[in-house]
């Protein structure tokens, strides 16, 4: 929901997912990630935010142009932005916790359309699930200790479903097999909060356990080598406020690991994304106390801060952190 305690990063819930570009190039899963906030179809990533006080939607894109939008309802919608209708631009969409209903606005046509998908309680995962270049309406439902998904695919009208998971897992859904197609995938938590974290992934390949970083760990999934996969990577908080935080990501390309000191543990969201549209993913935070976003390049290694935003606002692009 467009709420400032589901959509913090501390509290786990900063919404789910993403999503969408089938084009004939080798890095699906940082295209996809980057499409969902590229709404002048320019190949990068754009800056976000949605201000709670009158549920409007402030983008700034990469080509200086400034687009404004009132869409959805602070506290009742969760951000669920993605290519629904497969033009290579993002589209606003909000998936309503209770009704269980997906608004959007068609970026090819600048039509509305309402789709029932999901009810009370479920958190949404829209992804694109088939490789047909349009994101998917998704959403993972908690029962019986179990967590099953339902996928409805846009471009074909199938729908299904499928257990995977346990309650208490954290969705961190991606294309960590590099088809196009997102991969259902959980990070489950160890016996204490220092205790090791396991990701367990199903995907075309098969299912995979991967031990990384801890239970408290938050997840910022990304393809931050550039390899067409996405890197299983979380991001570690500090005792305190001032605290910076570290960023772990382990290289599907080598299995090897990289860690980063970015953002600051009190104030910041984390906003992973490609906005240097060099096909690898950024790491980001947009911080709440100054209304500015922090990013460092992947393509130069260089430090960029925007001014976009006010305190109080979100960063969409933190919807896919859990």
């Amino acid at each position: 929901m467009f709420n400032k305690n589901k959509i913090s990063y501390a509290h786990r819930f900063a919404v789910s997912l993403l999503l969408v570009l089938a084009v004939a190039s080798m890095a699906f899963g940082q295209i996809k990630l980057r499409t969902a906030l590229d709404y002048d179809g320019d190949h990068r990533a754009d800056y976000v935010v949605f201000r709670p006080s009158d549920s409007t939607w402030y983008m700034l894109r990469s080509n200086n142009t400034i687009s404004v939008q009132p869409f959805g309802i602070a506290n009742e919608d969760y951000p669920t932005p993605g290519d629904y209708d497969g033009d290579g631009i993002g589209d606003l969409s909000v998936w309503r916790d209770t009704n269980g209903l997906w608004y959007r606005i068609n970026s090819a046509t600048n039509t509305f359309s309402v789709h029932g998908w999901g009810l009370p309680g479920d958190e949404p995962v829209a992804r694109d699930y088939d490789n047909d270049g349009k994101t998917d309406l998704a959403v993972v439902r908690k029962s019986g200790g179990v967590l099953t998904w339902y996928i409805f695919l846009i471009g074909t009208g199938v729908s299904f479903s499928t257990p995977f998971g346990l309650e208490g897992d954290f969705l961190a859904p991606g294309d960590y097999d590099g088809d196009g197609k997102f991969d259902l995938a959980v990070q489950r938590p160890g016996a204490t909060a220092t205790s090791p974290a396991t990701f367990y992934i199903l995907s075309a390949q098969g299912f995979q356990s991967i031990e990384w970083g801890q239970s408290r760990d938050l997840i910022v999934p990304g393809d931050y080598d550039g390899d067409g996969k996405t890197d299983i990577a979380s991001v570690r908080e500090g005792a305190t406020p001032t605290d910076v935080l570290t960023w772990n990501i382990r290289q599907s390309s080598t299995g090897n690991p990289l860690t980063y000191f970015w953002g600051l543990t009190g104030t910041d969201l984390l906003a992973q994304n490609d906005y240097d549209g060099d096909g690898k993913t950024d790491i980001a935070v947009w911080r709440n106390s100054d209304g500015k976003f922090y990013e460092l390049n992947s393509s130069n290694q260089g430090i960029n801060v925007w001014s976009w935003g006010l305190p109080n606002d979100m960063a969409v692009a933190s919807y896919d952190t859990h």
